[in-house]
């Protein structure tokens, strides 16, 4: 008795394992990868029929509304490409050798409310197939203009809710100027909002901004990046987080709030007063586009 037991135990971790690996070796052999976008690094796909929404809420109508959607990607990478990923991830003692590095497959995890998507599970391969290095339950990452997982993450949103995230994301017209100002200096300040990213919630708007800054001569001075909440009807905004790169020390770093999170009247007599009244025309001219994904 004791011998069929423990070889029932050891058949059920067998099969456990088994049920583990299923979606690897599912994600490896059997996906149709639809191909999304290719660079001199990088070559991106994702697997259409492996999205499937996890968590649905209830809107106050009752309708349901995925809140969390899982799918399958593969990136595959030049030498390049490959050199760089390991960097990023500080893996040169697994690979030191980037060639090594073929392709990677990675389960995604996202939240279209939020606007943020997961690496719930990585598994990178050599040439011949085989894992060289996973890594599992990534770091939450909020979706923006900058960010490399963009395009998997509007192919994957729009599979569920087919609202145009794709289409919105390549249009010419995805960042609309707000306002330009020269001063009595001749710098000039131009500020544009990217509609893709826009999202209401209650009576903030939801968005990133591009503000660069240039002298005379046209060479540029100073850029931030920031994400912002507008509260359109009091005309009130504030910093939430950003990035600010400047020609002195040419790179980027942390943009700091002077104002604490606190938010800021907009000022009807400032250049800024055009981009308020932009935003507000924006959200009532497109309420459908920046409610797509709202449950309240």
């Amino acid at each position: 008795m004791l011998g069929l037991y423990l070889r029932k135990i050891i058949s059920a971790a067998i099969f456990g394992a088994i049920i583990f690996f299923i979606p690897q070796v599912f994600a490896a052999n059997d996906s149709q990868w639809y191909w999304l976008k290719s660079d001199e690094k990088y070559s991106k796909y994702f697997d259409p029929e492996s999205v499937t929404v996890v968590k649905k809420a209830l809107t106050d109508s009752g309708r349901e509304v995925a809140t969390e959607i899982e799918a399958w990607t593969k990136t595959t990478y030049t030498y390049d490409g490959a050199a760089e990923t390991v960097k990023s991830y500080g893996i040169s003692s697994v690979l030191p050798d980037p060639r090594a590095l073929s392709y990677s497959l990675a389960l995604f995890r996202i939240n279209p409310q939020t606007r943020t998507l997961q690496y719930a599970r990585e598994d990178f391969y050599n040439s011949k197939n085989q894992i060289i290095w996973s890594k599992a339950d990534g770091r939450v990452k909020e979706i923006n203009s900058q960010a490399f997982d963009e395009d998997f993450y509007a192919a994957i949103v729009d599979e569920v809710f087919k609202q145009g995230e794709v289409e919105r994301k390549n249009a010419k017209d995805r960042w609309i100027d707000l306002w330009t100002y020269t001063d009595n200096k001749g710098y000039t300040t131009s500020v544009s909002a990217d509609t893709t990213t826009m999202q209401l919630k209650g009576a903030n708007l939801i968005l990133w901004e591009w503000q660069t800054i240039k002298n005379v001569d046209g060479q540029t001075l100073e850029i931030r990046f920031m994400k912002k909440a507008v509260n359109l009807p009091q005309g009130t905004e504030k910093i939430t987080s950003g990035e600010i790169w400047t020609s002195s020390t040419k790179r980027w770093r942390d943009l700091e709030d002077e104002n604490d999170g606190n938010y800021v009247m907009i000022d009807n007599s400032s250049p800024a007063y055009k981009g308020l009244v932009r935003l507000r025309a924006y959200a009532k001219g497109y309420s459908k586009w920046v409610t797509r994904y709202a449950i309240k």
